[in-house]
């Protein structure tokens, strides 16, 4: 009962050391770093929104076609 009891407290107090070895680990990124982050979410998230755009843009004649046709 007293290793169920050991392993129960263990798990949590590993979990807590994992954490502060990856907060030791992260730094903060440089500007240029940043900047060019930015960049890229920019980008995908244009890029997501025109795909979604011109899905949109194709799905209105068809749902058109099918509903004006019942």
């Amino acid at each position: 009962m007293s290793e169920k009891l050991k392993e129960f407290v263990e798990i949590p107090q590993e979990f807590v050391q994992d954490g502060r070895q990856f907060l030791t680990r992260c730094t903060k990124p440089s500007r240029k770093e940043f900047i060019q982050i930015s960049k890229a979410v920019a980008i995908g998230f244009a890029v997501m929104g025109f795909i979604g755009y011109i899905v949109k843009l194709i799905h209105i004649p068809i749902n058109n076609i099918l509903v004006g046709a019942a």
